[in-house]
């Protein structure tokens, strides 16, 4: 497993308003629709891309395309809808599927409740939306399920990372034979025993929608 901390000003700015509980949703929104389009050129920095000739107004030249089958974005819901617009602004031709995953706040582990993605992910790069990269268990049942139905390429854009997620991320990750990137706006200092991402932003998903679970 990769792990690419961003290190940008401009994401680091707006990643500062961002963790400021005075923030409120709309502005929360929006500026995590920002972040992710930055993180976004750096997460698909590797996507597949085939020749593409083409005429310009002056000559002939060849160009690139993205290759087929088209790269998949997939949110997790439902925090990772608040992600989705920021990553289809830098790649609208993506197909979209979507995977619905809850954490047991007792045990920490996560289970899949909903999904709507094709039963066949063969040859397909994925790009997993999740703001909070905290224990670990979510994104690692995420990207078993990917790898499960074939995904043979897979990067993970999160607005926040702690290190013993990432940690528990690549020990869930053990015996998987596909490359995975996470790519992170920060590396936060800690988890506290709650599970939470310390110092962090808070519930993501609460913050983004104003309502709690």
């Amino acid at each position: 497993m990769r792990t690419h901390v961003v290190d940008h000003p401009l994401l680091a700015h707006k990643l500062t308003v961002l963790r400021d509980e005075r923030t409120d949703s709309p502005t929360f929104r929006r500026l995590a629709d920002e972040l992710v389009t930055l993180l976004a050129y750096e997460a698909t920095r590797d996507v597949r891309v085939v020749p593409d000739d083409i005429v310009t107004p002056v000559a002939p030249t060849t160009g690139t395309k993205l290759a087929t089958p088209k790269p998949l974005v997939v949110p997790i819901l439902r925090a990772g809808l608040g992600m989705l617009d920021g990553m289809m602004r830098l790649l609208p031709t993506a197909e979209v599927g979507f995977l619905g995953m809850v954490r047991n706040e007792e045990t920490l582990e996560a289970s899949t409740y909903a999904e709507r993605l094709p039963d066949d992910l063969s040859g397909r790069q994925c790009y997993v939306l999740d703001p909070m990269l905290a224990t670990g268990g979510t994104l690692a049942a995420a990207i078993r399920f990917l790898v499960d139905r074939g995904a043979d390429d897979i990067t993970c854009i999160t607005l926040l990372s702690a290190p013993e997620g990432c940690a528990n991320l690549e020990r869930g990750l053990e015996g998987i034979d596909v490359p995975v990137t996470v790519v992170t706006a920060a590396m936060d200092e800690r988890l506290n025993d709650k599970g939470y991402i310390v110092p962090g932003l808070g519930d993501a998903g609460d913050r983004l929608y104003g309502l709690a679970q």
